[in-house]
């Protein structure tokens, strides 16, 4: 049998690949660039082929590199649920599990969901990582993340999911605003530039418009916001109204202020909350679990 490539000249090709640059590359391996060129040249003799073609100023990876890229990213984050497979002995709720989770979920669920996890599984590993929805995706692809809490519709980009809720969304606004008007509120019955928004890298933004009904865009103010907060800070203002989705409100993102929630317009106003973890894994146990513990938690809990 030949000798087989070693994990760690995966990891610097995949290192490569990632930073576009050897010596960032080099830094984030904790090694020389000497060491990961030599590395990555080890690679390309045992596997026969070349994987980055390279001049004394630049490279770029071949259409082999490439693909090798997809196979060793393969291998390496199998390689991984291996070993937190043995670290737990083959438990299902046992050892490091590492979830990705957008922010406009995580300030609203991971404090009950982190208590629950240590009460009932008090072996489990939780590590967090808050990102928007397209770079969750990215680490999850990548194997730097396992499981990712996502507001659906999504392109989940080929990973599988399970459902885990419903959470409706509510239109926040001052209560001097909200004197006149019947629910669900009509939105010709409010100002033009009154209406609120999250930054359009948030996914709650699309959510929300699109839920709600929203199609008069003279209704949205242009400012956008980066926080569900800064949201609720502005609409606490007098300024005008903004949509916030249940389990904030449940959590208490309105305490101490003036606002009141009102159910806008939309035959179905509200997001669909989902786990969504990789095709491949040997985790679904693990996941499904999970996905029990965090439906509990939702407004309205639709795993079946």
């Amino acid at each position: 049998m030949s000798k087989l490539p070693s994990l760690k000249n995966l990891s610097y090709l995949l290192a490569l690949h990632e930073h576009q640059n050897f010596n960032r590359a080099a830094q984030a391996c904790n090694v020389s660039q000497s060491t990961l060129s030599s590395g990555i040249q080890n690679l390309e003799e045992q596997l026969g082929c070349q994987l980055i073609e390279r001049d004394h100023k630049s490279f770029l990876f071949t259409g082999m590199g490439e693909e090798v890229v997809k196979q060793a990213r393969n291998i390496l984050t199998s390689t991984e649920e291996l070993l937190y497979f043995a670290q737990s002995q083959g438990k299902t709720m046992e050892g490091p599990l590492r979830l990705g989770c957008i922010p406009t979920i995580a300030p609203f669920l991971l404090g009950d969901l982190t208590k629950k996890l240590q009460r009932e599984y008090p072996n489990l590993q939780l590590n967090i990582r808050e990102d928007t929805t397209s770079s969750l995706l990215n680490l999850l692809r990548n194997g730097e993340l396992d499981v990712l809490v996502l507001a659906l519709p999504f392109d989940v980009q080929g990973n599988q999911s399970y459902l885990l809720g419903r959470d409706p969304f509510k239109l926040v606004m001052h209560k001097s605003l909200a004197e006149n008007l019947q629910e669900p509120v009509q939105y010709n019955r409010l100002p033009d530039n009154s209406i609120f928004l999250l930054e359009k890298e948030h996914c709650l933004t699309g959510h929300a418009v699109a839920a709600c009904e929203l199609a008069d865009s003279s209704k949205i103010n242009p400012f956008t916001a980066t926080s569900l907060h800064s949201l609720v800070q502005m609409a606490d203002a007098g300024l005008g109204a903004t949509f916030i989705p249940q389990m904030a409100i449940e959590r208490g993102i309105l305490n101490g202020t003036d606002l009141v929630a009102l159910t806008p317009t939309g035959q179905q106003a509200s997001r669909d909350i989902g786990l969504i973890y990789r095709p491949t894994t040997n985790r679904r146990q693990t996941f499904r679990r999970l996905a029990e513990c965090i439906a509990g938690l939702l407004p309205e809990p639709l795993l079946n």
